[in-house]
Parts: C-alpha cells; structure tokens; sequence
C-alpha cells in the first residue's frame, strides 16, 4: 500500500499564515477600540473645556453688564437731583458706541492688560432710551374696562405708522379680558365673571402682559411687535405722559387730537434748538390758532427708562435690557424689570443694542 501524503489540515494544527491573519484581526480590533476610547475622552475633555469657558464668559459678562447699569442708574440719580426736565441732550440720552472694554480697564493703574495681550478682546455698548418717548398701552384699560378715549388715540398712531387701526380694538378687548380675570379671582363678584361669559371665558382669557415682548400674548405677530417698538410701550402703571422732548413725531401728534405730522415735525426740530421747559411752550412753536389743543397728555419730564447693554466676545453676544423707575426728586433708581439675550453674534449694529 501507497503512503498517504501528509496534511496539515488533517493533523488539526492551524498554518501559520491563519495564526498571523487572526493575530493581525485582533490588533485592528484593540487599535480600533482605542482610537475610539481616544477620540471619545478627547471629545469629553474638548467640551468640558468648551462648557468652562461659556460659564467663564457669562459670568464675567454679567459682573460687566451689571457694572454699566450701576453707571446708567447713577446718572439717571444725578440728572433727577438737578434738572426737572428730561431731554435728549442730556448725558444719560449719549448712546455708548462699541468700545473695547480694554478702554475702559486702561484708567486702572493696577491694570496690567495691553494692546499686545493675545486674549481675545471684549467690546462693550449700550444707552439709556425714555419710556416716556413711547405710547403707553396701559392707557387702554381704565379698571376692568376699555378707554374708548385712548382707543382713538392708538388708532392715530397706527394710521401714522401705515398699521390697520383695527389693531387698537383688538389689543384693547385682549387687555380688557386680561383685566377682567384678575380682578375676578381677586374678588368674589359675580359681575365681574359673568362679563367674561362665565368660568369657561375666564379660562380663554389672556394672560395680562408685564412687558412689551409678551404682548405676543394678546395674539401679536413679531412683524407688528417689530413695527410698533419704536413707538409703543408697556409700563407698570397708567399714570404717565408722553415727553414732548424725547418722543418722535407720531406719538406727539397721536396723543394731541387735532395736530397733524408737520405741526409735531415742527415741535420736534424746536426741541432740538431748545428744550421745551413747560407744555405751554408749544403754543409759541404752533401758535395759539387753536387753544383748545389738549397737552394733558404730555409732560416735559420722565420716570421710566430703559437701559440696554451689549457685551461682545469673540462671536458671542450677550444683552441685557432693564426698564428702571426714577424717584422724585432723584433719591433713588429702581431696577423693575430685566431681559437677557445671549447668543451668537446676529450681524446687528454693535454701536448700540436694538
């Protein structure tokens, strides 16, 4: 009988050449695993830095804000000690123009910082607006019921701004339900429900806004809110005026039955040669052709205002607006309500914060 060949296979001992493949299988499968362990504690380690360094920047961002309205407050306090009018020439009305926060650092003696730090810089901005510049909404409602004077005196503004006047009626019954159902869980009349149809209109009411974004409540859209934010404002109280040196045209002649654009045109072009001291100023500005003008709604000094600061760091953007009330006399400056954006850089004017 033939010998058989030898076969390795039969013998059940692996060849080499699979011995070196499972050994070069397994040692892509351990560099795979640590490449990825790798990548992963790198990712960790990358946010955690990323994580420190937003907190880092908020926090200091807010000390810095913070610090500018201290110093808006503190002009608003000295300007209401010595003067009893409030114009647009005055100091607290200078917009600050985006400036390096360096700038301000640099009158610091013990300040080591300098132009040739490699540190990313920080750029400062923000002003002080009136409120009284604005039409107050709060006008609309008198109590629990709807002002139809004020209602008129909205309309004009919007007629003014090219907005349908119809928009008045709707914001006005909104505010008016909003009212309604306060007072009807603050009191046990039953007027006061049954005028919301009962406990399932009260709870389709509105919530009554605090603040001018919120009017998006009443069913606003942003365009309109956009649109009416140069000329219209929510303030903690009815009991205001519109300040005839600081309001643009439209609000004037809105709020004076009677005068049209080119008259409050030629108001706001006299304020700015001089300051009205007093309403009765106007009549040497418009004439007495028509005494019977009606200014209870104008004054020629301020309460509310508006503080808004911008810090800029590298692509980051943080603002912050304050609506404050200023005592008589100037005594004191209350801080009444805050916002905070924060966020990427949007492209908006870095002058001032809109």
């Amino acid at each position: 009988m033939l010998d058989q060949p030898f076969s390795r296979a039969a013998s059940g001992h692996p060849r080499p050449s699979a011995q070196r493949g499972a050994a070069l299988l397994m040692a892509m499968v351990i560099v795979t695993l640590v490449s990825t362990l790798a990548a992963s504690m790198v990712w960790q380690q990358w946010r955690a830095v990323q994580v420190e360094s937003a907190e880092r920047v908020r926090s200091q961002s807010a000390w810095v804000l913070s610090g500018a309205l201290d110093w808006a407050r503190l002009i608003l306090r000295e300007d209401g000690k010595n003067e009893q009018v409030d114009h647009l020439g005055e100091v607290w009305a200078m917009p600050l123009a985006e400036a390096r926060l360096s700038t301000f650092l640099a009158a610091d003696g013990n300040n080591s910082a300098t132009d040739s730090d490699d540190s990313p810089e920080a750029f400062l901005s923000g002003k002080v607006d009136d409120a009284h510049a604005k039409y107050n909404l709060r006008h609309l409602v008198d109590g629990v019921t709807t002002n139809e004077a004020e209602v008129k005196v909205f309309k004009r503004l919007l007629e003014f701004l090219s907005l349908p006047p119809s928009l008045a009626d709707g914001i006005a019954a909104a505010m008016t339900k909003a009212a309604l159902a306060e007072a009807s869980f603050a009191s046990s009349d039953p007027a006061l429900l049954d005028k919301l149809g009962g406990e399932m209109g009260r709870s389709q009411a509105p919530l009554m806004p605090q603040s001018f974004d919120q009017l998006l409540w009443l069913g606003l859209d942003a365009g309109t809110l956009e649109k009416l934010r140069p000329y219209v404002t929510l303030l903690p109280t009815a009991e205001t005026k519109v300040n005839v040196n600081t309001a643009p045209k439209e609000v004037i002649a809105a709020v004076v039955d009677g005068l049209d654009l080119a008259r409050a045109a030629r108001l706001v072009q006299a304020r700015q040669r001089k300051p009205f001291k007093a309403t009765g100023d106007l009549f040497e500005v418009l004439g007495h052709a028509q005494p019977e003008w009606d200014f209870n709604r104008l004054d020629v000094k301020s309460e509310f205002f508006e503080v808004k600061g911008r810090l800029r760091y590298e692509d980051n953007v943080i603002e912050q607006r304050h609506l404050v009330q200023r005592q008589p006399g100037g005594s004191d400056v209350l801080v009444l309500q805050q916002s905070r954006f924060s966020g990427l850089d949007r492209g908006a004017d870095g002058a001032t914060p809109p």
